[in-house]
């Protein structure tokens, strides 16, 4: 099984911090006039939001950090690390296309929709199978957050429709998309015990000690 390089750890872990980040600040920066519960974090970069700027620079960082992981993950399957790598690209993309101050943009509704899909999918594209793969490229968690994701997908184009809590569905599966490639770098870098270790301590515990 290939390595991860240490600075995979460092992109991974700094997606999710500047994702919140951003919308956290931005949302600070436009005040009252902005609904963290039923309004989306692409207004927050929306031109003319007070924190445009920070909410663009937030996109713009966590699309590196997915690419740079994409590239970093070398035990993942190839499937996988495109996947997150095209969830990264999704990311700069809605950075260039923001939301418009009102009304719709097709483009902007279009990336961010490939970003999510890519971002659910990447988990389950990416797994291993083989008792020395990590814990979080293993067939089981990956479907599991993949299916986590695609209900979170769901929800929040259930409360699109019905104009709900928007903003509150949105931020849940994007820091679980932005934190779940973390998860996967921290089991690849924790050595994984395979069967000829197992034996291999199996035999040391065998071994008569000093008498």
């Amino acid at each position: 099984m290939r390595s991860v390089p240490s600075w995979a750890l460092l992109s991974s872990g700094c997606a999710p911090v500047v994702l919140i980040l951003g919308w956290l600040v931005a949302a600070s920066l436009q005040g009252s006039t902005y609904d963290p519960v039923a309004q989306t974090i692409s207004v927050l970069a929306a031109p003319g939001a007070s924190g445009s700027w920070v909410m663009t620079a937030a996109f713009v960082a966590l699309g590196v950090c997915h690419l740079l992981t994409a590239y970093g993950l070398r035990p993942a399957a190839a499937a996988g690390r495109i996947a997150l790598a095209g969830g990264g690209a999704a990311a700069l993309a809605v950075a260039l296309f923001p939301v418009p101050s009102s009304g719709g943009s097709l483009r902007h509704g279009s990336v961010a929709a490939v970003g999510f899909a890519l971002l659910a999918a990447w988990p389950v594209l990416a797994a291993r199978p083989g008792r020395d793969t990590p814990w979080a490229l293993r067939p089981a968690p990956s479907l599991a957050a993949t299916a986590v994701m695609a209900l979170g997908a769901g929800w929040f184009l259930l409360e699109t429709h019905h104009q709900g809590a928007m903003g509150v569905a949105e931020r849940a599966v994007t820091t679980l998309q932005s934190v779940w490639p973390f998860v996967v770098v921290l089991s690849c870098l924790r050595p994984a015990v395979g069967p000829r270790d197992r034996r291999a301590g199996g035999d040391a515990d065998r071994r008569p000690g000093p008498r």
